[in-house]
């Protein structure tokens, strides 16, 4: 036997509350809020005890980075990570950006690679130090224009 919705009058087979689904998520539901795992909020949880947000940052971000290494620098991720271990200058290994010698982002050979701390790699773009620089890469055997 069929009954309606009490609420908006659709035909329903099995209803909570005389509701089809719809409504009673909308009307009736109210899951239980947690505090989530990362950010610390009070919020409805989403898995693994994350709030939806900081589970798709958690779990898809890797996914993510390793897209962006294929789509923007035509690379694997595998000689990303190689490449941006530390900066070939100063050693630093916190954040490491990719650099192309030849300054052709188009030319992503594994010699045109190398890793450039962001203070480095600005230099490097800026006209008043980018001799600094140049001067410092070719010490360490690095060809650069």
């Amino acid at each position: 036997m069929e009954r309606k919705c009490k609420n908006c009058g659709k035909e329903i087979v099995a209803a909570s509350k005389g509701m089809c689904v719809t409504c009673y998520k909308r009307l009736e539901w109210k899951p239980k809020k947690k505090i989530c795992k990362r950010c610390g909020r009070e919020r409805v949880l989403h898995a693994k005890g994350y709030c939806p947000g900081c589970y798709n940052f958690v779990f898809h971000l890797a996914k993510n980075r390793e897209e962006t290494y294929k789509k923007y620098h035509n690379i694997s991720p595998e000689l990303y990570r190689k490449k941006t271990q530390s900066c070939i200058i100063c050693g630093f290994d916190s954040v490491v950006e990719l650099h192309h010698l030849d300054e052709n982002r188009t030319n992503s050979s594994e010699n045109n690679l190398i890793g450039l701390c962001p203070n480095h790699h600005k230099m490097l773009h800026h006209t008043n130090f980018r001799g600094e620089v140049v001067s410092q890469l070719k010490e360490n055997g690095f060809l650069a224009l």
